[in-house]
């Protein structure tokens, strides 16, 4: 054992003298291909004056498997004015399936002498992306960092660096500092930040990182996390770690003019300067990145102006509809100066916000109790579809630069929506009520897309509605029974029918009974006077609902019968109910021309047979508590309203058809919180799952669990087990892989299932091992280097054995390896010594094959002395 930890530090030292001092900064970030599929991008930055030329790097990809990816382009090219090189290594991966994957690289070394890393020079450099992957995410590629990490600092005065984020799919972008990571991803212990007079804060909005100000002088590392969020969920994190150089300087850095903020309507134009000027007289050089430069007919900067101690610049975007987005784009202005002693930076950001113009000409077009709205289709790019907004009255709303949508203030309400660039229309009968006649019905639309966005409103337009003739004021039920009941009818007297003619009139009752298509003619009343306005319909089954009734007018002409058009349609008003534990909801409906206030609702006595009332209310829906379920209660609502006709506001109440329901348990638990973990210990290998209730359901009436698996991504779940209420872990166990998706549901005493939300789990736990210790020596023991092949998954392997010279010593295909310590050429043993393996993996996944690299070291003991050694 004392010889195997010689032989480690012997190699620590070795490999910290031959790898050590050129790792200064960098960031992994990706881009979505397809499917499970991503290109991720690791960018470093790296000291120009250690020997060390990466041409490729391993990556830890979150899933159980590792790999390397190619430097691009595979020469070393210097940042002008700087001791860096820019590095880019691009490889592609892909994911077994939905979950939440943390992407590691790791690179000896640091670079000696960072003050705030304790033996930086032996501490690994390591940076971490952090993905969801899933449907509900859709789509996603991180934000790619404008900005290089390479200003320097000098002591005594502000540092200033912003990541220039971009994110092309327009999601939300936050800030923050963090720790430095070390081996295996690890925050770096001891690690503290850099000393300041004041602080170091990072603005978690804009990204600006301020030292306030820099104490010493030397070399500092600084880790910032940039989190992409979507709908209020995090789906991604990247962690850049930066070097920062503080040097000891009577050097001033320049200072840039203030820039305002910006919100503009697509199609706008942005046309300003932007000046920097140096207390020092030095020469200035200005650079501006941002995401208005990486769109399509990007914004352009060009420097008009420059003399010593002064730089100006002007920035035009002329933007267009393609610009448009939810997020604002952020530009960040870099100010340096030409010093001899050290140059320093300014940093000024501002943000630009591009909103989709207004639909244009929208036309109401009135009816009866409808309005029809018509629109030109949108202009402005592809929107997922309009949104309508309506209120009574006219508000005169004039939005201000950046005031997109239908603000509440304006007492507009959305009442609906379209979907499709080309749905250009919309009919709004409230819902199937029915517009109320007498009021002037106000409305704007706009256009909304993917990304959330809503385009500015469309001009306000008015109308009312077409009074039907004759107007209804009451359609009534009044008495229930399967054979005998009856619903009372009534309407005013129509106006103005005389000036069309003298008469006579009759009025046309039609009635569409529950199930019918078409209107049917149930009675023709004579009138002279037009004042014979009521109507009984008799000798029907009101226990079904709703009835749909009309009345026609006509006048005399001849012996033709001529009808007054614009006849109006009214329901019976009627429940419908909606059974949950203990409780029922009852759904006032009705679709008739008038408006009402209020509903007082009565439920059937079961002892008296009699209707006692139990509340009103002033909405459409009213909730029964404390019921028993498993049981029948029987309702009737009262509905109170008034309709404004000819200058006369006009009382309407009518009675409901009688409804029954029952309420019973139908909603299932919540679905338990499952995480699942692999472990190694046993020869098998299993999947420990363990789960608990959310918060918000702890109260929940669980009576047991099941437990679901299936070895692919997508496909339906199998039931592996159904466990008591009081357990809340279970191990799974496999033949041939862990690999696969768990869904833990709950069960209640109705035998409600909760939903199934898949887990899945990327064979984490490695079932192929190398070891790192083999005796060659014929003592039987341990004489054979073999791998340690769980359950036999792995099939095929590229193994390849090295000595310390880069000699091949060993190579085989074969997954157990069966190296008996001989050199593949003369077939003599090898000496006493490390060796050096690569071997790539090819294991079966949920995703089908997957290649991933294993490497490391063996410590070979042979047996020198009976001259078989070589």
């Amino acid at each position: 054992m004392k010889r195997l930890l010689y032989i480690g530090f012997l190699l620590i030292g070795i490999f910290s003298n031959v790898f050590a001092t050129h790792n200064r900064a960098g960031e992994i970030t990706y881009k979505h291909i397809s499917g499970y599929t991503f290109e991720f991008t690791i960018t470093t930055y790296t000291y120009v004056y250690s020997p060390v030329r990466r041409t490729e790097l391993p990556v830890i990809w979150g899933d159980g498997t590792s790999s390397n990816v190619q430097k691009i382009p595979s020469n070393f090219i210097q940042i002008t004015g700087t001791d860096y090189f820019y590095n880019k290594y691009i490889g592609q991966h892909t994911y077994p399936g939905a979950g939440i994957y943390k992407i590691l690289m790791e690179d000896p070394n640091r670079n000696q002498g960072v003050i705030n890393i304790p033996n930086s020079v032996n501490t690994i450099f390591s940076i971490e992306t952090t993905m969801l992957v899933g449907s509900d995410v859709g789509s996603n590629n991180t934000p790619i960092l404008l900005n290089p990490p390479i200003d320097k600092a000098a002591k005594g005065h502000i540092f200033i660096h912003n990541p220039g984020a971009y994110d092309l799919d327009g999601d939300s972008l936050s800030y923050s500092i963090t720790t430095c990571l070390g081996e295996g991803g690890q925050p770096i212990q001891g690690y503290v930040l850099p000393a300041a007079t004041d602080t170091i804060i990072m603005n978690e909005v804009t990204g600006d990182l301020q030292w306030i100000t820099p104490a010493e002088v030397g070399k500092f590392n600084i880790a910032i996390l940039v989190d992409e969020w979507r709908r209020g969920i995090r789906i991604s994190r990247i962690e850049r770690d930066m070097q920062i150089d503080v040097y000891d300087s009577k050097n001033n850095p320049p200072v840039n003019s203030k820039i305002p903020n910006y919100c503009v309507k697509a199609g706008d134009t942005i046309d300003f300067d932007i000046s920097a000027t140096d207390p020092d007289n030095d020469a200035i050089n200005m650079d501006v990145v941002g995401g208005p430069f990486q769109v399509t007919s990007p914004a352009i900067f060009n420097i008009v102006s420059g003399a010593r101690g002064s730089m100006t610049g002007h920035f035009r975007w002329v933007t267009n509809c393609s610009h448009a987005r939810q997020q604002p784009y952020y530009v960040v202005v870099k100010s340096k100066d030409v010093n001899v002693d050290v140059s320093l930076v300014d940093i000024t950001n501002f943000s630009i916000r591009v909103l989709p113009t207004a639909p244009e000409n929208l036309k109401t077009l009135p009816g009866v109790d409808t309005i029809r709205l018509e629109w030109d289709v949108s202009k402005c790019g592809s929107p997922a579809g309009y949104k309508i907004y309506r209120r009574n009255g006219y508000f005169g709303f004039t939005p201000d630069s950046c005031e997109n949508g239908v603000p509440a203030y304006t007492g507009y309400k959305l009442i609906g929506q379209v979907e499709g660039r080309y749905q250009n229309s919309f009919r709004d009968d409230d819902n199937g009520n029915g517009l109320v006649p007498g009021y002037e019905y106000c409305y704007m639309i706009t256009a909304y897309y993917s990304d959330g966005v809503e385009s500015f409103a469309s001009k306000e337009v008015c109308t009312t509605l077409v009074s039907g003739t004759p107007p209804m004021l009451r359609v009534s039920v009044e008495t229930d029974d399967n054979t005998n009941g009856q619903i009372e009818l009534a309407w005013a007297v129509p106006k103005g029918v005389d000036t069309i003619s003298p008469g006579p009139y009759q009025y046309e009752v039609m009635r569409k009974a529950p199930g019918q298509q078409d209107f049917s003619s149930i009675a023709k009343i004579p009138t002279i006077d037009l004042t014979d306005t009521t109507y009984t319909d008799k000798g029907i089954n009101t226990m079904i609902f709703p009835y749909t009734y009309s009345v026609i007018l006509s006048y005399k002409s001849g012996s033709n019968w001529i009808p007054v058009s614009g006849n109006e349609t009214a329901t019976s008003q009627y429940i419908t109910i909606d059974g949950s534990d203990n409780k029922l909801t009852l759904n006032m409906k009705k679709r008739s021309p008038w408006l009402n206030f209020r509903y007082d609702v009565y439920r059937k006595n079961n002892q008296s047979l009699k209707f006692d009332s139990i509340g009103s209310t002033d909405q459409t829906a009213y909730i029964d508590n404390k019921l028993a379920n498993n049981r029948n209660y029987t309702y009737r609502s009262v509905g109170y309203g008034k309709r404004p006709l000819y200058g006369t506001e006009y009382n309407v109440i009518n009675t409901s058809h009688l409804a029954t329901g029952m309420p019973i348990d139908t909603i299932p638990p919540c679905p338990p919180i499952l995480i699942v973990t692999s472990e190694c210990d046993s020869v098998k290998g299993y999947n420990y799952l363990t789960w608990s209730k959310p918060d918000s359901c702890k109260n929940d009436e669980t009576v047991a669990y099941k437990i679901y698996f299936r070895s692919t991504n997508e496909g339906n779940f199998t039931l592996i087990d159904s466990l008591s209420p009081d357990k809340n872990s279970y191990q799974h166990y496999s033949d041939s892989t862990i690999e696969g998706c768990y869904a833990v549901t709950g069960i209640d005493s109705f035998r409600n299932e909760s939903q199934k939300i898949p887990f899945c789990v990327a064979n984490l736990c490695n079932l192929y091992r190398l070891p790192n210790v083999f005796t060659p020596n014929s003592d039987q023991i341990n004489d054979i280097y073999q791998s340690w092949n769980f359950n036999n998954t792995i099939k095929r392997v590229d193994m390849t054995i090295y000595n310390r010279y880069g000699m091949l010593i060993y190579k085989t295909n074969d997954p157990a390896i069966n190296w008996d310590g001989r050199y593949k050429e003369n077939g003599k043993i090898v000496s006493t010594g490390v060796y050096y393996y690569m071997c790539n993996v090819y294991e079966p996944r949920i995703t089908g094959i997957v290649v991933h690299t294993l490497t490391g070291f063996i410590h070979v003991f042979s047996d020198s002395s009976n001259g078989k050694a070589q």
